[in-house]
């Protein structure tokens, strides 16, 4: 550690792209015909991902995660293809504004792995925008009051190291920009991703940076992860994670404080906890609103203030998240 810039690369290239794989690498021989295969949104694992599941276990919190089961193609009402009017809040091709002072790019469609309850999964995602800097950074420019860009996707880090570099330099030039942050799930699922050049070109950009990840499970945090992410708090201004509140994956007290404990341990500090979007297609991953303040209440008794998540969830068209506190909710 950290690792060459090849390995991750490799992990790419093998990872499992179809629900049959899935199942025949997991050993999952009594759920077939609870799964699909959905070209619009096929099956993405990395092997280093996928280690961490128990074979045959069909109620692996992990697998639950990225197995593509049949009740995707259930249709409920309420949930949609957009659900935080993204396209609305687009303001150039590959350029969120959402709320004041920050600007989004999402600068590539590629992920690291495809989570079945992605908010973004019927996202239309164009090319690549990283290749066209001075197009995608030109809304930026103009804007003086954007103080902070968040790279997204998709999956920032699926770029390149040079094509990464390119960018965070790029952003450098802006003068009003003094804050990068870089939401990712790749140390996560290829922990071989965090290579010395990344580090360097965080270590050395002028910008202030924050890298928030996106565990959901302790079982997430093996041994290389964990190398993983100690090299990023060692080079990041803040090393944060938000988790998505999923149903059968982590709605119990018992998984959300070992997940926050082993992050603490990890070097990341818990920052959000999201009670799921409705997104079409996601409704079985769904945790009542009720619920997940119970839940976030029995939280607060166990863990330290600086290891509870905010409990929040995103609304179209409001200025800030809403963080929900008991009965009441306030503006984060």
């Amino acid at each position: 550690m950290p690792w060459s810039d090849e390995s991750w690369r490799d992990e790419v290239k093998g990872a499992i792209r179809d629900a049959s794989s899935l199942r025949q690498t997991l050993r999952i021989v009594n759920d077939n015909s609870q799964w699909i295969e959905d070209p619009d949104f096929p099956v993405f694992v990395p092997h280093s991902y996928l280690k961490r599941m128990q074979p045959g276990d069909t109620r692996d919190p992990l697998l639950l995660q990225v197995a593509p089961r049949v009740e995707e193609e259930i249709q409920v009402l309420g949930y949609q293809t957009d659900p935080l009017s993204e396209r609305s809040a687009s303001i150039a091709p590959g350029v969120l504004q959402k709320y004041h002072g920050r600007a989004l790019l999402v600068v590539t469609g590629a992920c690291a792995v495809h989570c079945r309850y992605c908010f973004r999964r019927h996202f239309p995602y164009l090319t690549d925008r990283a290749e066209n800097l001075d197009q995608l950074l030109h809304p930026i420019r103009a804007d003086q009051s954007v103080t902070e860009v968040i790279l997204s996707g998709g999956d920032p880090l699926t770029l390149s190291d040079g094509a990464f570099i390119r960018l965070i330099g790029a952003i450098e030039e802006i003068p009003h920009v003094d804050r990068l942050r870089i939401h990712t799930r790749l140390p996560i699922v290829i922990p071989s991703r965090v290579t010395r050049q990344l580090l360097t070109s965080l270590a050395e950009t002028t910008l202030g940076t924050v890298v928030v990840l996106h565990f959901n499970h302790p079982n997430e945090l093996s041994d290389d992860v964990v190398l993983a992410t100690r090299a990023l708090n060692r080079v990041a201004d803040a090393l944060l994670n938000q988790s998505v509140l999923l149903n059968d994956v982590n709605n119990n007290v018992e998984t959300l404080v070992e997940l926050s404990q082993k992050m603490m341990s990890a070097g990341v500090l818990p920052y959000y906890l999201h009670v799921p979007d409705k997104v079409a297609g996601t409704a079985h991953f769904d945790v009542p609103i009720e619920e997940a303040k119970a839940l976030f209440a029995v939280m607060q008794k166990r863990l330290p203030g600086y290891l509870v998540p905010r409990l929040v969830r995103e609304v179209p068209g409001a200025p800030a998240k809403e963080l929900l506190l008991g009965d009441s909710v306030a503006n984060l």
